[in-house]
């Protein structure tokens, strides 16, 4: 768990507002898994968890990794009996747990809470229309720079130099929608050019540098994708 990692409010205000508990996890636990009661929301005080989906013909794929100040499994809200995803922590995790029922009384009575979830749901709402413009107009290197930024909170000012905690090529692979190898491959590419650093262990820590921030926010011509 990374102590460093910021949330947006002190998760205690909202435990003051909602009648939750914190739920610690070890890194691999299933918080909750597809298909199961949505009962509950989460939002995430420390660590990051994974947010993956099962087809009826047993494909996984990686839709989000979360982290400390996002809320999950809010469908909940809006009528779902049922999970809609798997979510798994990726790391030690530290997560509050709220009942929904809970959660719905202080969206009515609570302004401030009102606002911060609102919030969020809108930026939810806009990064999964960046997402899907990334994954149809973007080639396989610049969706993985773009998800190393995004997973490291790079280009913010108390973040010069963000690591990003153990990962594996597989999950980064399906959450851009390539293979393992095409990861591996530009990794190394942008490892030899400077952009990340770690060791050779493919689940070890990734330290991203601006340089590849600047590279994906500047460039102005089509890197070739290798697909």
């Amino acid at each position: 768990m990374n102590q460093n990692e910021k949330h947006p409010i002190n998760p205690g205000s909202i435990l003051a507002r909602v009648d939750g508990s914190e739920l610690k996890c070890k890194k691999h636990h299933v918080v909750y898994s597809q298909g199961n009661p949505a009962g509950f929301v989460f939002y995430v005080q420390d660590g990051r968890v994974k947010v993956s989906i099962v087809s009826e013909e047993g494909k996984e794929a990686v839709v989000a990794i979360l982290q400390p100040g996002n809320f999950f499994g809010e469908e909940g809200l809006t009528g779902h009996k049922l999970r809609m995803a798997t979510v798994t922590a990726l790391t030690e995790c530290v997560l509050l747990q709220m009942p929904k029922a809970s959660v719905i009384r202080a969206l009515h009575i609570y302004p401030d809470f009102s606002e911060l979830f609102t919030t969020y749901l809108m930026e939810h709402n806009i990064r999964a229309l960046e997402n899907l413009i990334d994954q149809r107009l973007n080639s396989t290197e610049k969706r993985l720079a773009r998800l190393l930024l995004l997973l490291t909170n790079c280009g913010k000012e108390d973040r010069p130099d963000p690591i990003i905690p153990k990962i594996s090529q597989e999950t980064l692979a399906e959450m851009i929608g390539t293979s393992r190898t095409n990861v591996n491959f530009f990794m190394n590419k942008f490892r030899q050019s400077g952009f990340v650093e770690y060791d050779g262990d493919a689940k070890s820590e990734i330290r991203v540098n601006r340089y590849l921030l600047n590279r994906l926010l500047h460039e102005g011509r089509k890197i070739a994708s290798g697909d």
